[in-house]
């Protein structure tokens, strides 16, 4: 089979994006100024003192150039595909996917046998649909950014989609694979929906959606590209488990009542009518 569309995951994830733009300015490096008093008696002017600040009063104010380590190793291997920088926050719109017990048996019963292939599979924390790229925001244009969001979905109905097909992707720059189930109806309507975002997107000057998406809910995620030990035999297996699986066609079937958008640490949820 061949590799499926690429899909709209940043390399990192967006733990530390969230960071708060207002910052103290970090104090001067605790010099002391001489004292400048004239002389008194006809005596010579004291020498004036440089006394030393101790570490532990220096490590209190960092010097405001230093930019926060990016270590790959605090979030399971994953890399950034665009720098940390203060006051960027990494934005991302979907719709969400609620997990019930069932999804959750199933995802047991899918993620072992992957990992027969891949050990390195992890299952993913939450669940959703991507509508849009993971892009970045300054600060100030994450409300206006939403309103714009707000206002393109206030006309959408709430609908159905189906995902069960199992399908490998990875991200752009093919440092992530993921395990995922594709939609196979509702695509027409979650391309509407793409249409909007694309628009609120190109009013900020950012990067919009693929342009023949393969719309799906992500299950499980490794670092790299592993399309080769997941693709054939292996895809072909988890479809059987997951057309096995009892009441699948019922648990994969999804009402859609709202989109979500997620910048930083901030979540915001846009109602459909």
């Amino acid at each position: 089979m061949s590799a499926g569309p690429l899909v709209g995951y940043s390399s990192s994830g967006s733990e530390d994006e969230a960071e708060d733009e207002a910052e103290d300015e970090a104090a001067t490096k605790g010099r002391t100024r001489p004292v400048t008093g004239g002389c008194r008696g006809g005596q010579s002017p004291v020498p004036s003192q440089r006394f030393p600040v101790p570490d532990s009063v220096l490590n209190m104010f960092p010097s405001t150039e230093e930019r926060p380590e990016d270590d790959s190793a605090k979030h399971g291997g994953r890399v950034r595909t665009f720098p940390h920088e203060r006051g960027n926050w990494a934005t991302h719109v979907y719709l969400p996917y609620e997990a019930r017990e069932e999804f959750l048996e199933l995802l047991d019963m899918l993620l072992p046998h992957a990992q027969t292939y891949v050990p390195q599979l992890v299952r993913m924390e939450a669940f959703h649909l991507s509508l849009s790229q993971s892009v970045v925001l300054r600060h100030h244009w994450i409300l206006p950014f939403v309103q714009a969001l707000k206002d393109r979905m206030a006309s959408f109905h709430r609908f159905f989609f189906t995902a069960n097909r199992v399908k490998i992707y990875t991200n752009q720059e093919k440092t992530r694979t993921f395990v995922g189930l594709e939609v196979t109806a509702g695509h027409a309507e979650c391309l509407d929906l793409v249409s909007e975002v694309d628009r609120v997107l190109e009013e900020f000057n950012l990067t919009t959606f693929y342009p023949d998406p393969s719309f799906h809910i992500s299950l499980a995620w490794c670092v790299g590209d592993a399309r080769p030990q997941l693709e054939g035999q292996c895809l072909q297996e988890l479809q059987e488990i997951l057309d096995e699986f009892e009441d699948s066609e019922m648990l994969l079937r999804v009402f859609t009542e709202q989109v979500r958008c997620k910048s930083g640490n901030k979540f915001f949820s846009m109602p459909l009518k």
